[in-house]
């Protein structure tokens, strides 16, 4: 019993040690990378780099850019948006720019003026679309 409960605190503190939070009031500006989870509450201008999943909450605004696996807005982003996996807005979303994503999940209310490249399902349809570029075969007359 007692060696569970180590592993439990330990794997409690590796969790916390790999989430950055920027809070309310914060603003930071300049590029950097991570293999952490974000929460931004704040305000980041810059580029972001990161492998962990990205929340931005109603308060966070992030202008720039984002590249990462899986994002979920409450805020405001401006900028390019590059993740491969999911993109989820929420209601008081507002995102604007250029987004790339494999799948992306947008409650009624958000605001989502960009341009919008699907990642998963371009590779389908490029195979369906070979498929009916096939040459006919003549027609008799």
């Amino acid at each position: 019993m007692m060696f569970s409960e180590n592993k439990k605190e330990r794997q409690m503190v590796e969790n916390t040690s790999n989430q950055n939070i920027i809070s309310l009031g914060t603003k930071i500006v300049g590029d950097f990378n991570s293999e952490g989870d974000f929460r931004i509450d704040g305000t980041i201008e810059g580029n972001i780099k990161t492998t962990g999943k990205v929340v931005v909450g109603k308060s966070g605004v992030i202008k720039g850019t984002l590249q990462g696996t899986d994002a979920y807005f409450e805020g405001k982003f401006s900028g390019k948006l590059a993740l491969s996996g999911t993109l989820t807005l929420k209601a008081s979303a507002h995102i604007e720019g250029e987004v790339i994503a494999s799948k992306l999940a947008v409650e009624p209310g958000a605001t989502f003026n960009v341009t919008c490249i699907m990642k998963g399902t371009v590779k389908e349809m490029n195979k369906s679309d070979d498929q009916s570029k096939r040459p006919e075969a003549p027609k008799a007359v």
